[in-house]
């Protein structure tokens, strides 16, 4: 778990969480990215990944975006300075970044995205932007000073005519320097500008998940409201939920948002479980290419990094929800179901091995190994 210092997570939760920036120095005391500048260069290469880089500089005003794979000899070319490599989803491929989404558990599962991983020359940058999302910056390796500003934060203010949301007018309330171990969280709608101070420097960026009204309408068949630029907030987070449980607070927000007496049954489940197009294609890919996997007694299996998995209690009923989809869960004991959710792990035995090959036929799990 992080380290808050002289603070919990409750009182994070309840004095932080979507409100305000904190900087949580030694949140990972003694933190060693579990990546280099080399093996990221090389995750850049490959197709499973999407990969970016940028260039420009805030003092130039100049920026350009160029999108992965790159070819193995992209980097030698590169300049010194300002310049940066973005990948994304990067703890659907490597088991330990993978393992340090559990730091932050606190924040229930199904509101997580993925964490993505820059490397910067000294002076690289992305801009100062906002987003709608919640974000915990790790520091990796190297150090990198951020600015952090609430002001200005719209959609007409950004630089025109660029392939990135920079934002034109940027003032800065406050900055801090993180350095390896280090967390920065910045909630929805707060401008950040980081800026590496070293000739390396490596952020794992874990991103929460936003849902905009729209969005939700979108989906549920009705015309947006271009009135309604509202987000999703969260309620207060209880510690006593599972990890993978939608609470009927969690429902009574998107109501709220939404202004709507009811939604149907299963919506909220299956819109926040639902894949990004990225992701879609690889399980799809999964099913048209590779065998189920052969389910084993005594052995352990994890849900696949790729899958979004969550459940509800409903008029006393459990109601699981898997990659945008209802599960049919009337053949398999509340109990199991609940505890693989919340842990993503199985271990087969007599009671649970029916419950294993039906995820394993929905190309849902994985052998637990060193690498995925």
């Amino acid at each position: 778990m992080i380290h808050f210092g002289q603070i919990c997570s409750e009182e994070f939760l309840a004095e932080y969480w979507q409100k305000k920036p904190l900087l949580i120095k030694h949140a990972i005391p003694n933190f060693i990215s579990p990546l280099s500048p080399d093996e990221l260069a090389g995750l850049s290469c490959e197709e499973e990944f999407e990969s970016r880089v940028v260039k420009g500089s805030t003092q130039r005003n100049d920026w350009t975006l160029e999108s992965g794979p790159f070819k193995d000899d992209y980097f030698e070319s590169m300049p010194k300075n300002d310049w940066t490599l973005l990948i994304q989803g990067v703890d659907k491929h490597i088991l330990e970044v993978y393992e340090m989404i559990e730091e932050f558990n606190f924040i229930p599962r199904w509101r997580f995205d993925d964490v993505m991983v820059s490397f910067a020359a000294q002076g690289g940058s992305v801009g100062p932007h906002y987003d709608h999302y919640d974000v915990f910056l790790l520091q990796g390796l190297g150090s990198r000073h951020w600015q952090i500003s609430s002001l200005d934060c719209h959609s007409n203010n950004y630089v025109k005519n660029s392939e990135l949301r920079i934002m034109e007018s940027f003032r800065e309330e406050d900055a801090f320097i993180t350095e390896p171990g280090d967390i920065l969280y910045v909630p929805p709608g707060i401008a950040h500008h980081g800026t590496s101070l070293d000739t390396e420097c490596i952020t794992l960026s874990f991103g929460f998940r936003s849902y905009s009204a729209n969005e939700m309408m979108e989906a549920l068949n009705l015309k947006p409201h271009e009135s309604n630029i509202n987000y999703y907030i969260d309620p207060n987070w209880s510690t006593e939920l599972g990890n993978a449980e939608i609470s009927n607070s969690a429902v009574n927000q998107a109501l709220e948002l939404l202004n709507v007496d009811q939604l149907p049954t299963e919506f909220f489940g299956c819109f926040v479980t639902k894949l990004d197009l990225f992701d879609q294609q690889k399980i799809s890919e999964m099913m048209l290419f590779e065998e189920p996997i052969e389910i084993q007694e005594s052995v352990s299996y994890i849900l696949s990094p790729i899958c979004r998995i969550a459940y509800q209690m409903i008029k006393n009923e459990l109601h699981v929800f898997i990659n945008g989809e209802s599960f049919d869960s009337q053949n398999f004991d509340s109990d199991l179901l609940v505890k693989f959710c919340n842990s993503r792990v199985i271990t087969v035995n007599n009671q649970n091995i029916s419950l294993a090959k039906k995820l394993s036929s929905l190309y849902l799990l994985e052998k637990i190994s060193n690498q995925f």
